[in-house]
């Protein structure tokens, strides 16, 4: 078995109803296109506010897909 090498992107999923709502959004979204993603990284969780209450959560990832070897 060989030593992965990984390359990182970031993402921001969003949700109005949970934070975790938001990184399976982002992760779900980033699957269909990207092969090989294996980890995330919260780096950042922000929201939007509206009359006093949370309106949208905002969540900010780093994650890593594995380069295929050709």
């Amino acid at each position: 078995m060989k030593d992965p090498v990984y390359k990182t992107i970031e993402l921001t999923g969003t949700s109005s109803t949970t934070i975790e709502d938001a990184v399976n959004k982002a992760l779900k979204r980033a699957h269909k296109t990207i092969k090989g993603l294996r980890w995330f990284q919260v780096i950042e969780t922000r929201g939007s506010i509206d009359k006093g209450q949370v309106h949208q959560w905002q969540v900010s990832l780093k994650v890593g897909f594995e380069i295929e070897d050709k």
